[in-house]
């Protein structure tokens, strides 16, 4: 079975999370793909960051939806790099990317630029909210797909097929092999997030999971020898 590893946010364990830094060094550890976080500034763009707000990763203050992309571009997020757009992390590396929409207003941004850049093939599009999911599958057909839950139960098999998910991304904490036989079932991958120590890696592993989301690149090698 090909287990794939993920960069959460870039390697948000060793590098400021969701930097232009962090997702080469992603690409330099070999991950297989990166995992990234969209919201809208309030000019409308494609703003990579995980939180609403910008206190937490950056230098200011306040919600990234009264910024401008002018304004977020004048913030420090961790060792002097700026807050990235998604167009931008496009372009600074190659691997597969997972785009999660944090904000719904994004979806219909996101589409048109998968639109434009052609990049259905590389980009897999995920999402905490049920109706982002649908939403860009719905504007972009042939896209793949992939529920995020935290807080679930067998249920989010459900959810995930209905809004036509391809994929459920699920927080290794409460994965259950109930919960993995009934993706199964239904046709779904399954990942896990977020996967950084030795005992959640082997749950994975002993789970038959498609991969995990992790933190720390050492995993992408530790995952070769827990098969």
């Amino acid at each position: 079975m090909n287990f794939i590893t993920i960069g959460h946010r870039g390697v948000m364990g060793v590098e400021p999370e969701n930097t232009l830094r962090s997702f080469t060094a992603a690409e330099r550890a070999g991950l297989d793909a990166i995992e990234l976080d969209l919201h809208l500034s309030k000019d409308g763009a494609l703003v990579v960051m995980h939180d609403e707000r910008v206190d937490r990763t950056t230098d200011g203050s306040g919600p990234i939806a009264d910024k401008t992309l002018e304004e977020l571009r004048a913030l420090d997020a961790g060792l002097g790099e700026r807050v990235p757009v998604f167009e931008e992390v496009v372009d600074a590396v190659r691997a597969p990317l997972q785009a999660e929409i944090k904000d719904v207003r994004a979806a219909r941004v996101l589409a048109e630029v998968l639109r434009a850049r052609d990049l259905v093939e590389r980009v897999e599009v995920i999402s905490f909210h049920d109706d982002a999911v649908r939403e860009v599958a719905r504007l972009v057909p042939g896209v793949r797909t992939a529920l995020v839950a935290e807080h679930y139960g067998p249920e989010v098999v459900d959810r995930a097929v209905a809004a036509g998910a391809a994929t459920v991304c699920l927080d290794i904490q409460r994965l259950t092999l109930e919960v993995v036989e009934r993706a199964r079932e239904a046709g779904l991958r399954v990942f896990s997030w977020v996967v950084n120590t030795p005992q959640h890696l082997r749950l994975a592993r002993a789970l038959e999971l498609d991969g995990v989301t992790t933190d720390q690149p050492e995993i992408k090698r530790a995952g070769r020898f827990t098969a």
